[in-house]
């Protein structure tokens, strides 16, 4: 079950992402495999894979860490109605969070300077890094939204899992993106930890950004989320509405072993 491919013009307002045919090499191996998908503006997202399944690739290659392989079937990485991007102008439409950007801030930085190094993409904030009163604000105006504005001076490393990684979304959303992006989000958080940081995506959906989730846990998966994209030996298994998708069938052969899916308040759980 797949959707079709919508081509950037057809809407009036372009996707927020179509790929048509991508295909991605890394050390002689297809990573991915002629991917085609679109992803609406406003659309809430989760691709779900094992690991080595492709799906971190398939962000690296939205976020055009990883570059497609050229081929003559139509190849097309369409962003916002865009083929041609800037890296930096591109990083100022997407905020994106990831479990190992928690570990590269696990050090002496305040909260405050961790959020606003999302302006400038870097890790920190340096000499020649000129912060406006304007930033700051704003930087404030996010922890407020996230109700973690009381955590402003202190520092990461003083930080629980789920402290930090609503730190981490903060940083993110300062720039005001088009969609947020969330890489393995909930590893090594526990269950209050996990609550907490789905409640504040939950907010960031509800305010109109687009939520694009990748993981290979049911758990992580918020109710406003309603497409699931699954993903398996770097191609497109299966796609489409979160009720059609999310079943013992599909699932157990995506992860090749039986599980059993169960569904509670919009929330879903796999067992085994």
């Amino acid at each position: 079950m797949t959707r079709n491919v919508d081509i950037p013009g057809e809407n009036n307002l372009p996707s927020l992402l179509v790929m048509k045919n991508v295909t991605v090499i890394k050390s002689g191996r297809k990573i991915l495999d002629s991917v085609s998908l679109s992803i609406g503006q406003g659309e809430h997202v989760a691709i779900i894979g094992p690991n080595g399944s492709g799906k971190s690739s398939l962000i690296k290659t939205f976020t055009k860490e990883y570059h497609p392989l050229a081929a003559a079937d139509g190849l097309i990485l369409n962003i916002m109605g865009k083929e041609t991007w800037h890296v930096f102008e591109l990083r100022k439409m997407l905020g994106i969070v990831s479990g190992d950007l928690q570990q590269t801030y696990c050090r002496q930085v305040s909260v405050l300077d961790v959020v606003l190094s999302g302006f400038f993409s870097s890790i920190g904030i340096y000499y020649n890094h000129k912060v406006t009163l304007e930033m700051e604000a704003r930087a404030r105006e996010v922890l407020k939204f996230l109700e973690i504005s009381h955590l402003a001076d202190r520092l990461m490393s003083e930080l629980s899992s789920g402290e930090a990684r609503r730190v981490l979304i903060g940083r993110a959303l300062v720039h005001d993106p088009q969609a947020l992006i969330l890489d393995e989000p909930a590893n090594s958080l526990d269950l209050k930890a996990l609550q907490g940081f789905r409640e504040s995506v939950r907010k960031i959906a509800g305010s109109g950004k687009s939520i694009i989730l990748v993981t290979h846990t049911l758990e992580d998966i918020i109710p406003e989320i309603n497409r699931i994209i699954l993903i398996k030996n770097g191609k497109i298994f299966m796609d489409g509405e979160k009720k059609e998708i999310l079943t013992d069938a599909n699932l157990s052969e995506l992860f090749s072993l039986p599980i059993e899916v169960l569904e509670k308040n919009g929330y879903y759980q796999a067992l085994i």
